[in-house]
């Protein structure tokens, strides 16, 4: 890892050295510059007094701030640039047995910190329709995806090149090393999630800090796109994973939009990793209403295989479950409202039920079960002085029958951007 960190710091180094070049060079970095702070309160209530757990509930209130800069690029036929973002959290209420929910960094005594801070540097570089990225990401990609769903976003240290240079074609490819968790300061090797009832066994102590990343997208209208992506987290698994999204057309109004993923994953000898996922999900819009159906399959011997702390590429990961154990079948039905179709923008309605069956939980044992309910609702002002401040509350209830733990989850979140250039 010092050998990746000494590459980091020569690039932004060289970065900033182009950048003084010349007055012509430097106008496109600080013209095209963009700044904002984000302030996000967070208050989160896990009850668990329905499951048989030692900690029966946690409750924690907290201050983030988000501070991010995104500078443009030198002039030329090859610009340097640089981005940055700076991660505080400020506890507000937390104690000793309601600690624990994700919020805020933990201490060796299980107490949640008072006080919390990162930063990160990306170097990038842009040749014609190609970008390169070094340093902390937050990719956004069928094999990886960032957590963002706490106070603070989780990020990864590594490389990553988008590349647009054929019509309708994307590329990406790269390398992801560590990992900072949603509520870490710890840069941390990588791990594949192994939560729930997955069946997937690891080596005891074992890690790597080498996820490598390639894919192709296609874009055949404006209709219809897909693309294939290539994941191998080092000694631990290798996955295949394709998709393809459809959206037709139905009227003034209306739209029906269908959404299918497949993934193979398999193990590299540091895991017992054996899945096969299949999902799909079809979205029909009218006005300000959706109407959602999703089916999701997994088949082999273990559960879907992802980087431990981050998303899953599945229609039926949500607020706090996967749906992704070993057999597991299930079945979503969601339900969203847009009330800018009735005069008030701003305002929006989610509503969704999952149920999951078939979960292979080992010999002699029944096969398990679960259901998860989310509710949101949520509202940006849209003018006066309150403008752009956003508010969410979610609700939702986790059941789990023969494993796991269930919980009554609330959330409230309020959040403001401001931006600063």
């Amino acid at each position: 890892m010092e050998r990746h960190s000494r590459v980091i710091a020569t690039c932004l180094l060289f970065s900033i050295g182009q950048i003084g070049l010349s007055a012509s060079a430097q106008a496109g970095f600080f013209e095209d510059s963009k700044a904002s702070v984000e302030l996000r309160n967070f208050y989160i209530n896990r009850d668990y007094s329905q499951a048989s757990t030692t900690q029966s509930k946690q409750e924690e209130w907290a201050q983030g701030f988000l501070l991010r800069y995104a500078s443009g690029f030198t002039a030329g036929s090859v610009g340097f640039g640089l981005d940055a973002i700076g991660l505080a959290g400020l506890k507000l209420d937390s104690s000793h047995d309601r600690a624990g929910s994700g919020l805020l960094p933990r201490q060796r005594d299980g107490r949640s910190v008072d006080e919390s801070g990162a930063l990160g540097l990306t170097a990038k570089v842009r040749a014609s329709k190609s970008l390169l990225r070094i340093g902390t990401l937050h990719p956004r990609l069928p094999v990886v995806q960032f957590n963002d769903t706490r106070l603070l976003p989780q990020t990864f240290e590594g490389v990553h090149l988008n590349s647009q240079e054929f019509a309708n074609v994307t590329v990406d490819a790269g390398q992801i090393r560590q990992v900072t968790q949603r509520d870490s300061t710890n840069r941390e090797d990588l791990t594949p999630s192994v939560a729930n009832a997955k069946g997937i066994r690891v080596t005891k102590g074992a890690t790597t800090d080498e996820f490598n990343f390639a894919g192709v997208g296609y874009k055949w209208s404006n209709q219809l796109s897909g693309n294939y992506f290539y994941g191998e987290l080092d000694s631990f698994y290798r996955q295949h994973n394709f998709s393809l999204l459809h959206l037709l057309p139905l009227g003034e109004g209306q739209s029906l939009k269908s959404d299918v993923r497949y993934a193979r994953s398999t193990n590299q000898g540091n895991s017992n990793i054996d899945n096969t996922a299949l999902a799909a999900m079809l979205t029909y819009t009218l006005g300000g209403h959706a109407f959602g159906l999703a089916y999701q399959k997994m088949s082999g011997d273990t559960g879907y295989a992802y980087i431990h702390g981050a998303d899953a590429f599945l229609p039926n990961f949500v607020s706090n479950n996967d749906f992704a154990n070993r057999d597991e079948q299930s079945w979503q039905a969601r339900y969203d409202f847009n009330f800018t179709a009735i005069g008030i923008p701003g305002l929006t309605f989610m509503t969704r039920y999952l149920y999951g069956s078939g979960i292979e939980l080992g010999a002699g044992k029944p096969t398990g079960s679960e259901w998860e309910r989310d509710t949101d609702i949520a509202y940006v002002f849209q003018s006066g002085t309150l403008k752009n401040l956003g508010v969410k509350w979610r609700n939702s209830s986790l059941r789990m029958n023969h494993f796991g733990s269930d919980l009554d989850d609330n959330r409230l979140i309020v959040s403001y951007t401001l931006p600063l250039l």
